[in-house]
């Protein structure tokens, strides 16, 4: 059965909307992909942690001292990918980021709902930096050094979606939409386009 172009609206932030709340949905490890200084694409793995289709809005946490902060402040369009293999659905999200500094309002608020596992691990050294180990014990794993609060690195980044590229793999007729929204999260425009 075909879907309409309503329809893929919905149905994709439904699903968007489960990952930011669900550790087990298809969506809730995307590829977040931004520019560097040097105008090179970086993209990582990230967890979804909340999706608003009414605001048309994508959460997602970070160390603010990470480069992906660094790059996004200077360059704040972004572009999200999520893939599910059991459905063969690939979801492409663009727009720009609204940074959320540690212990901002919402950084505040989002770091309030984590688990102390999850708050432990923004306690470590600076995102890619190096570590120091024992040379000395070949089989010793290098282990981060921890600061005294990982609270004052946490940040969070809000992507205001403003476009939406839907693809439907299918063994025949391959099946593509884009959609677009306003900045009040209206949709704005939606078009069938070649796969």
């Amino acid at each position: 059965m075909s879907m309409g172009l309503q329809d893929i609206d919905s149905s994709s932030w439904a699903q968007l909307e489960v990952a930011g709340r669900s550790p087990n949905s298809a969506f809730r490890y995307v590829n977040f992909c931004s520019v560097d200084a040097q105008s090179r694409p970086q993209a990582r793995m990230v967890v979804l942690r909340c999706a608003d289709k009414l605001a048309r809005k994508l959460e997602f946490h970070t160390d603010a001292r990470s480069p992906k902060w660094l790059e996004i402040s200077a360059n704040p369009n972004v572009t999200i990918l999520g893939y599910c293999h059991q459905t063969r659905l690939q979801l492409r999200l663009t727009g720009t980021v609204e940074l959320h500094a540690p212990e901002s309002q919402v950084a505040e608020k989002a770091w309030s709902k984590l688990s102390p596992h999850t708050q432990n691990t923004y306690a470590a050294g600076p995102p890619g930096d190096g570590l120091a180990f024992d040379a000395a014990d070949k089989n010793a794993e290098p282990a981060p050094s921890v600061t005294a609060d990982g609270k004052a690195n946490f940040g969070v980044l809000i992507v205001k979606v403003s476009m939406l590229d839907w693809y439907q793999l299918k063994r025949e007729n391959n099946q593509r939409a884009l959609l677009t929204y306003t900045d009040s999260g209206i949709c704005a425009s939606s078009q069938w386009i070649n796969p």
